[in-house]
């Protein structure tokens, strides 16, 4: 199999999530390879930084300001693509959070945030990038950044809804591949399922609050950003008859 990212060249890409971590890793990583990335995230500013450093790049990467719990700004998001670059050729659903709670006494907020990014929001993005392709007669790509949490569940305290979160995108995965196939479509959908990653999401939601998971994360190995970037461009890479419905990739020596 002949792996080649030449077809992509001048395309214009879509990551959502692209404020930090695995997102910004990838749009680097895209934007180096020649596309045009659109940037979504709600620190557009980071967007913005990360475009800087970028310039002389093969590619260019643009930012929007978009919360991935509100519709209205998914679609204006779009709406902006499709005015100022037209077509949408590969998708990266890389957003998502994970809010430190528990089932037996958890806020019901911070479930609904979770589902409301982590489902929804890929929903709604999946549903634009798909109708920009099929209205461009575009064979595009849409990737969703999984979790080996959405094919078992971790034993970890305060994960709560965030496994079901991720079982749900495993789910729309295989969903969205039969969809496509009904109405004949070579548009390509992968779910790209990482285990532990050096990133924000854990910082911020399950290290800084929950000091006895932050001694038990001092002796986990882990994966680097660049390292799920690396996969998505593997992904894209493949020829386009050739899908990867599912890559799993994790730090050598995880113990779960």
């Amino acid at each position: 199999m002949v792996l080649s990212m030449e077809r992509w060249a001048g395309k214009t890409a879509v990551v959502t999530g692209a404020s930090a971590g695995i997102g910004a890793a990838i749009a680097q990583q895209l934007v180096e390879t020649g596309l045009k990335v659109v940037g979504l995230a709600r620190r557009k500013d980071r967007i913005e930084e990360l475009a800087k450093k970028l310039e002389g790049k093969k590619g260019k990467l643009y930012a929007c300001q978009v919360d991935m719990t509100k519709e209205e700004d998914i679609l204006k998001a779009f709406q902006w693509i499709k005015d100022n670059l037209g077509s949408v050729n590969i998708l990266i659903n890389n957003a998502g959070i994970l809010r430190t709670a528990s089932l037996i006494d958890g806020n019901t907020e911070l479930w609904k945030e979770t589902f409301d990014t982590n489902v929804l929001g890929l929903s709604i993005a999946t549903r634009e990038a798909v109708r920009n392709m099929r209205a461009n007669n575009i064979d595009g790509h849409i990737i969703h950044i999984n979790s080996g949490s959405g094919h078992r569940v971790p034993r970890l305290s305060h994960v709560n809804v965030y496994p079901a979160s991720k079982y749900a995108v495993t789910a729309l995965t295989e969903t969205l591949r039969q969809e496509l196939n009904s109405i004949g479509s070579k548009i390509k959908i992968t779910s790209i399922s990482p285990g532990c990653v050096r990133t924000e999401i854990v910082q911020t939601n399950l290290l800084s609050e929950l000091p006895e998971i932050a001694e038990f994360a001092k002796k986990l190995p882990l994966l680097e950003p660049n390292d799920v970037a690396e996969a998505v461009m593997y992904v894209l890479a493949t020829p386009p008859h050739v899908q990867v419905h599912e890559l799993m990739i994790q730090p050598v020596g995880q113990p779960f």
